[in-house]
């Protein structure tokens, strides 16, 4: 590990970044060039001590996972994060690991869309990484492990994932989720992956055992979502999805459907501001 290399890169990339690249307001009387250290911290679910620690070159060997999570909060690109891995003493994931890794050019596009939700998404439905927007109407998914990291399995084996969509939705939801999956799971005949995901959810829900035995195939490209916050109340969304060339990840872009939603997202955006703004304060 080159904890001074390490450090000295983590700062410069730190201070590259302007606010507004990664979904965050300039405010006044910032002193930082860039992004601030706690900053940093928040877009990667981890303590400012340790990002200090990072930055000063006293940490500990950081894990691959939090890499990943300073990589994407840093929106570094694929050679800048290869970069980072071998400065931590880490080789860059192979295989399934550098698909869970959100694409440079995806990070990218994430942060342009401001104020609009997004997310990037792996084709077995996991959340690689999210805007601040999205993460205001729908929690942080970036953080799980084990199966939970899939959507399909945390709605077939989690109440409270079937319960944020309104009952009239849920088995259409369902379906969708199980049909994408089907579609994968022929994509990638034979990947191992793939077919462990599924043994388990068929083990896991007898939901998921009957829709799957209808052997229903559709890739989701476009949907109407309505999202049932605990703050604004019902929030309906058109979900656009841009996929890349080898459809291993989406972007998954929201839209309000009606006034309505579009009244209420702007109320979560500014209820967001203000306790950002307190918590800095």
């Amino acid at each position: 590990m080159q904890r001074d290399q390490l450090a000295d890169f983590l700062r410069r990339r730190r201070e590259a970044i302007r606010p507004a690249e990664v979904g965050l307001p300039d405010g006044p009387r910032r002193r930082t060039a860039g992004l601030r250290r706690e900053e940093v911290a928040m877009l990667a679910g981890m303590s400012v001590d340790y990002v200090v620690r990072l930055e000063q070159g006293r940490s500990s060997q950081p894990s691959t996972q939090l890499l990943g999570a300073l990589a994407r909060a840093l929106r570094l690109s694929d050679d800048e994060r290869d970069h980072l891995f071998h400065l931590a003493g880490h080789q860059p994931a192979p295989g399934e690991g550098v698909a869970r890794l959100a694409r440079a050019g995806l990070l990218r596009l994430l942060d342009l869309l401001g104020g609009t939700p997004a997310m990037v998404i792996s084709d077995l439905g996991e959340v690689l990484a999210q805007n601040r927007a999205s993460v205001l109407l729908s929690g942080d998914h970036t953080g799980f492990s084990g199966d939970r990291r899939y959507l399909a399995y945390r709605f077939f084996t989690e109440a409270s994932v079937r319960e944020a969509h309104p009952p009239g939705q849920r088995e259409h939801q369902a379906r969708q989720l199980v049909a994408d999956l089907r579609a994968v799971a022929g994509r990638r005949s034979g990947d191992p992956v793939v077919a462990g995901l599924v043994e388990r959810l068929r083990a896991a829900s007898a939901d998921f055992r009957r829709l799957w035995a209808e052997h229903e195939v559709a890739v989701r490209r476009a949907d109407r979502k309505t999202f049932m916050h605990p703050r604004v109340g019902a929030v309906t969304m058109d979900c656009e999805t841009l996929m890349t060339p080898d459809q291993g990840q989406q972007l998954l872009v929201l839209t309000p459907a009606d006034e309505e939603s579009r009244e209420r997202l702007e109320l979560l955006r500014v209820l967001g501001l203000e306790e950002f703004s307190g918590d800095r304060r």
